[in-house]
């Protein structure tokens, strides 16, 4: 009985779920949007085809991803204070809902032959309800709750990994499944209709049953080392009246400026990835990409392994340093990639890109209390996808005037955000250090 009860407070089900579902609408969106400019490009001569099918997209992605970016400022934060003062799955449900509706518009209008611009429409509902910005701070949110700080960088890592696996299964899948039953169907009908599927069963899962679980604070066996640091940290930080800014607030201004630093390279270089992939001189087709996309999800599987190992011998901050220094490395070799194998090569290079924002939300989480963890990854995650929706755009159009001169430019000023990075995260290394050494002064 007990071991049913805590798996019901499992959220790996719901992130796996809407993990696959996200990697089957994706792929879905990418091809829809393809033909339908294919289509409308028909008439253009077959040189400038190419050129005008990758504007259009372009231009397609800019509008949406504004739109999905920006619409959820206007209700993730009052959703996750719901979280956090009425029940822990306000956040969860209802990003749920708006996925249920927005993905059966992208349904509707390749049944009915709708026009492209429905899907702007779509983003809106599904921004307006949460989007992913409030899925993902609720999820982390109730990771946190019931694990000790000692083990909250691996718990969140474990989710991340998850969602790896689950994007990682569904981007495979994808490819064959769009391709498969074009003959029966109107190509992207059955993709679709399976990330419907997999929403609804995320939904009724969270609502019906997942229950929130007690915090680690309210566990007998982890509070008194936590509740003694806290009282050493308490009393050095009053001792320190001459310092203008707290150590934990430096710290944790410096973690925001490093996640957004890091997102802005990751997210830029992404967004402009699946384009890249399209055009000459890689030219893939529904089946590479999807192949492509797998191949990004087995990074979920290479940071695990790595927090599950450095975690015993390093700290948080050179976990998070490694991880920056690897997908810096990588999207500089993508710059200067010509062939299919180049490109595995600087993915495989990128095995640890996934372990920074994992655990600066860990590092995070240790300088507040539990009844803010809601807010706090929530205004994280709005600020990461306010930087999103501003380095989408701007990376779009960058990239649609380096077209012809040279392809892998975004990549290189990802490289270049990605070092930049390390520089607050240098100033958390050294401010921890120098609090490390006065707390060691204080209790000799």
């Amino acid at each position: 009985m007990v071991g049913v009860t805590v798996m019901r407070t499992w959220i790996e089900p719901v992130v796996a779920g809407s993990q696959v579902a996200s990697a089957f609408y994706d792929t879905a969106l990418l091809l829809v949007v393809k033909n339908y400019y294919n289509q409308t490009n028909a008439t253009a001569p077959s040189h400038a085809l190419e050129d005008a099918q990758q504007k259009a997209v372009s231009n397609f992605y800019i509008i949406y991803n504004l739109v999905l970016g920006l619409s959820p400022l206007v209700s993730a934060y009052g959703l996750s204070k719901l979280g956090d003062r009425i029940h822990r799955k306000i956040p969860i449900c209802f990003p749920l809902l708006g996925y249920l509706g927005s993905k059966t518009l992208l349904l509707l209008l390749i049944l009915l032959g709708w026009p492209i611009e429905v899907m702007y429409g779509a983003a809106a509902f599904n921004g307006l309800t949460g989007g992913f910005t409030t899925l993902w701070a609720g999820v982390m949110a109730l990771g946190s709750l019931g694990s000790s700080e000692s083990k909250r960088s691996l718990r969140l890592i474990i989710i991340e990994l998850v969602y790896g696996l689950s994007g990682f299964l569904g981007s495979m899948a994808s490819g064959y499944l769009f391709v498969g039953f074009s003959d029966r169907y109107r190509e992207g009908t059955v993709l679709v209709s399976c990330s419907i599927a997999c929403y609804a069963f995320c939904l009724l899962y969270s609502t019906f049953v997942l229950t929130v679980p007690k915090t680690a604070a309210s566990c007998p066996a982890k509070p008194k080392s936590a509740e003694e640091v806290g009282s050493q940290l308490s009393a050095h930080t009053k001792s320190s009246s001459s310092t203008p800014v707290s150590p934990s607030k430096l710290i944790i201004a410096m973690l925001f400026m490093a996640a957004i630093l890091y997102d802005l390279a990751v997210v830029g270089a992404m967004n402009i990835l699946p384009l890249f992939l399209l055009r000459e001189p890689l030219s893939w087709n529904a089946i590479q990409i999807g192949h492509g996309n797998a191949a990004g999800y087995v990074i979920f599987i290479t940071s695990f392994l790595g927090v599950f190992v450095f975690s015993k011998y390093l700290k948080d901050i050179t976990m998070i340093m490694i991880g920056v220094a690897s997908f810096s490395a990588g999207i500089l070799i993508m710059a200067f990639v010509r062939w299919t194998f180049l490109f595995y090569i600087a993915r495989a290079v990128m095995l640890f890109a996934l372990i920074p924002l994992p655990t600066i939300r860990s590092m995070l989480s240790k300088h507040v209390e539990g009844s803010s963890y809601g807010k706090v990854f929530v205004l994280l995650q709005l600020s990461l996808v306010t930087t999103g929706v501003v380095t989408s755009t701007a990376y779009n159009k960058i990239y649609q005037n380096t077209l012809n001169w040279y392809s892998g430019f975004c990549f290189i000023l990802s490289f270049l955000f990605g070092c930049l990075t390390l520089l607050p995260l240098s100033i958390v290394a050294i401010k921890q250090r120098s609090t490390s050494g006065s707390l060691q002064i204080l209790t000799d």
